[in-house]
């Protein structure tokens, strides 16, 4: 069932400054008319629940586009049986007010049958690639993040999108789907926004009680400890990763998923840091599942 009301996006429509479409050929048009009459168009894909990670997308892509298109849809092929697709914040009230208040064009925020017509078995894979760090750990997730990107870049065609470097296994996914694929867009990363207090901002933050939230402060510090090292003159990835995994002692209750030191576009463990390296970390808080990542450079 969509989680909307008959007539939700309707009464949407009378919103002036920003566009809000719901069906693919609005969208198409939409963004069409843009670029014609603006020019470059950049897209920010979210799942809506938006916070300040997601609006320092949205104003990276006005400060290099003429236009602006975001889309909202909580894609239900990305989540696994277990995962939390029912319980993922939906907040679309004020994720328009927000998008509408940072100057957005076009807001495409469609029903699940929209995108995924019934008995649809066409999907996108980035072999190999998919299955490293979070694809190990959520099999199939990559898979409907590829497609679903692949649909946006299809329906939306914009000439650059927009993407947080928190999800960085996700950029290395995506990435090489846009080369393999010569998808005609440009992929920029942004850097990671985080609370005052170094925690990744992240719209599953809103799971965490009090207590869970302080243990959470665990992902950050494991990553500081083995930036610390590498900064003392560690370039050792085992040394590294065993000085991060000792932090993490320090929270019994917080399940760790991994922690590893990989080449930032293919994902594979490396034994030296001697270039551009990607320490990421995952994690359990409780029921909540949570990525963090640093990169160093010699």
């Amino acid at each position: 069932m969509p989680w909307y009301e008959p007539g939700f996006f309707r009464s949407l429509l009378s919103v002036d400054a920003m566009k809000i479409c719901s069906t693919i050929p609005e969208a198409r048009a939409a963004c069409r008319d843009a670029r014609a009459s603006r020019g470059r168009l950049g897209l920010v894909p979210t799942m809506g629940a938006l916070h300040e990670g997601h609006l320092s997308l949205v104003r990276a892509a006005k400060a290099q586009c003429e236009a602006v298109a975001v889309s909202i849809f909580v894609n239900p092929t990305q989540f696994g049986p277990t995962e939390d697709l029912s319980k993922y914040p939906r907040q679309f009230d004020r994720d328009c007010q927000l998008l509408e208040k940072e100057g957005v064009d076009i807001l495409f925020a469609p029903p699940v049958e929209e995108i995924y017509p019934e008995g649809g078995v066409t999907w996108v894979l980035v072999e190999s690639l998919s299955e490293k760090l979070d694809g190990r750990s959520r099999p199939g997730h990559f898979r409907g993040v590829t497609t679903i990107v692949s649909k946006l870049f299809h329906i939306l065609e914009p000439e650059a999108a927009f993407f947080g470097q928190k999800d960085a296994a996700q950029l290395a996914v995506i990435r090489r789907m846009v080369r393999d694929l010569n998808f005609p867009v440009e992929i920029v990363a942004c850097p990671i926004v985080r609370e005052p207090d170094g925690l990744a901002m992240s719209s599953r933050n809103a799971y965490l009680n009090l207590e869970e939230r302080r243990r959470a402060l665990v992902l950050q510090r494991s990553l500081q400890k083995a930036r610390q090292q590498f900064h003392d003159g560690e370039r050792s990835a085992e040394k590294l990763i065993f000085a991060a995994k000792d932090v993490f002692a320090s929270e019994p209750q917080v399940v760790l998923d991994y922690f590893e030191i990989v080449d930032p576009e293919t994902l594979d463990p490396v034994d030296r840091i001697s270039q551009k390296t990607l320490v990421a970390v995952a994690a359990r808080v409780g029921a909540t599942r949570l990525i963090d990542n640093i990169v160093l450079e010699p």
